[in-house]
């Protein structure tokens, strides 16, 4: 614990010293409490979050920064392996009843919250509990709550037991309408992870920065804009093969630098443990044109590559009642077939990600989940000419009666705007781009206020279904991912049925959704990911899995 001297002395000197001396004395302020070793003996893995993070709330863990930082904290009834197989982990083990609808949960005993003041005592603590799950997924689904997340119960039973049931301390049962075979996956969601009622009550909205979870690492500070630190969590029930107490790590640090450039030489400096993704301004010095590593980087880093359930995409609000949208071009499917075929994604993924990507024509499903169809008669290729005849048909020669168009991006996606941009002024369109701050960006996506913004969808859980979710009309954001507001009767009346299919007749299913919705084309696919990790040789046993979680409780340092 930090002393109270120690306290007063940070806010005598956070206003007289950079912010990097800032942090570093925090960092040994941290960790020259009593016997504890200094930052550089203690085994710290390092690493940097340009976009920032907002929450630290499991209940608002809508994008990857968020679901990094909440994943190390908190822990919930399952998780995915890396081969996204559902794995046990609060839960000890479960069963489903011969309807499919019942799921009971058998929980373990010796799974404990990280100490708070809110349980007795700075240091008090106490066991997780059945009843801690039913209030962590009641609030998830509570209108108060706000959560995006409330969309994982769509399909839970609130007339049987209340949907959540609580049959002892360690028993915890859930109560489907229907049988529907994502679900379990979808319990592996940091939405779905496990917090402790006394404190989100006490803290209320602060609970977003005084997270206390169960999981492998516990909260130690959150200089805002500066950086995060977690410490290991002692008492982590976890042990790996050989018996011995997980985390391996002592502390995790992350910082909040926004110059992606500054974060890339960090990286080859050492600074950072890892990266992850390719950002245009230093793709070329990292890779080669064919997306290897660069020999230059050998020594120092390890790239570790797979498929990316995630597919990054133009959305294109389809609402007519909205007032930006009334009478708009962009209303007619025509037109947004139009701009699906007149740009080159092969040529776009070769020049601007150095195929470290791959071209998304073949529907919204990515590469790698069932529903996915890999042909050259299947989706949007190239075909300027029949962008232009569509464009005819819908009564816009040229893009003539159009007025401008709007793409909203950040600040790391304007290359693909403009490469869109210049695209698009070949079929006779005015496009503009407006860069928002990330921030920004997602609020006024996530109300369905931007009539084409740049967005990526990677998997909650493996299967299409997740994917699909986003065309589903009862998913209309703020409740829900549809945020191009995408409306078809056909649509829902086949995603609801697909739910009840066996495995091979939903994955049909599967196929002819995403055709009906590259049809429609209320979203543009620009490509399907994968994942990139840029780590460094001082770094074992790093993970990299097909949904880019970051699971740190296994990782090691030298």
């Amino acid at each position: 614990m930090k002393s109270q001297k120690a306290g007063k002395a940070f806010h005598s000197i956070q206003h007289k010293v950079p912010t990097y001396t800032l942090l570093a004395v925090l960092m040994m302020a941290f960790f020259a409490c009593g016997t504890v070793a200094s930052e550089e003996e203690k085994k710290v893995f390092h690493y940097n979050e340009s976009n920032g993070i907002s929450s630290l709330d499991p209940a608002f863990a809508r994008n990857l920064e968020n679901m990094w930082a909440v994943n190390q904290l908190f822990d919930g009834l399952v998780e995915l392996n890396d081969e996204l197989e559902v794995q046990p982990l609060i839960a000890k083990s479960w069963t489903i009843d011969s309807t499919g609808k019942h799921y009971s949960f058998q929980l373990r005993s010796e799974v404990y919250f990280h100490p708070s003041i809110h349980f007795g005592t700075p240091d008090s603590t106490r066991k997780v509990t059945a009843s801690d799950f039913k209030y962590s997924f009641s609030r998830i689904v509570d209108e108060k709550t706000a959560s995006p997340g409330k969309w994982i119960f769509n399909q839970v039973d609130f007339e049987c037991k209340g949907g959540f049931e609580v049959v002892n301390d360690s028993t915890f049962n859930i109560h489907l309408k229907a049988p529907f075979a994502p679900f379990l996956s979808m319990l592996s969601m940091q939405y779905c992870n496990v917090v402790p009622q006394e404190v989100v009550e006490a803290t209320g909205a602060d609970f977003r920065s005084k997270a206390v979870g169960c999981g492998p690492f516990k909260l130690a500070f959150w200089l805002e804009n500066v950086a995060l630190v977690f410490h290991k969590n002692t008492s982590f029930w976890q042990r790996d093969e050989n018996n011995e107490a997980l985390p391996y790590l002592d502390a995790i640090k992350i910082e909040f630098v926004r110059d992606m450039s500054a974060e890339f030489m960090g990286l080859v400096k050492g600074e950072y443990d890892f990266m992850s993704g390719i950002h245009p301004a230093y793709k070329d010095e990292l890779l080669t044109p064919n997306g290897e590593l660069n020999k230059e980087f050998h020594e120092r880093l390890n790239f570790q590559r797979t498929p990316f359930l995630k597919t990054d995409y133009i959305g294109i609000l389809v609402d007519e009642t909205a007032s930006e949208m009334q009478g708009h071009p962009l209303l007619n499917p025509l037109v947004r077939q139009a701009l699906n075929y007149s740009f080159d994604r092969e040529l776009m993924v070769r020049y601007l990600r150095n195929n470290a990507v791959v071209e998304a024509g073949h529907g919204f499903i990515p590469k790698g989940l069932p529903g996915y169809v890999e042909s050259a008669n299947y989706g949007v290729n190239y075909d300027l000419q029949k962008a232009k005849d569509l464009l005819r048909e819908a009564n816009y020669p040229e893009g003539e009666g159009i007025p401008p168009i709007t793409i909203s991006s950040t600040s790391d996606y304007v290359d693909l705007c403009e490469y869109l941009q210049h695209a698009w002024q070949k079929i006779g369109l005015n496009v503009e781009i407006d860069v928002l701050a990330g921030s920004a960006h997602r609020e006024k996506v996530a109300k369905s206020q931007l009539m084409m913004f740049r967005k990526s969808w990677l998997a909650d859980y493996p299967d299409a279904e997740n994917f699909l979710g986003l065309f589903h009309s009862k998913n209309f954001c703020p409740d829900g991912p549809n945020y191009t507001h995408f409306k078809s009767l056909e649509f829902d009346s086949l995603f609801e049925a697909s739910s009840l299919m066996p495995l091979q007749e939903r994955e049909r299913a599967y196929r002819k959704l995403d055709s009906l919705v590259m049809s429609s084309s209320p979203v543009i696919p620009l490509f399907y990911d994968q994942v990139s990790h840029f780590v460094s040789k001082d770094v074992l046993d790093f993970p990299t899995n097909p949904v880019n979680m970051l699971d740190l409780k296994r990782v090691q340092k030298k």
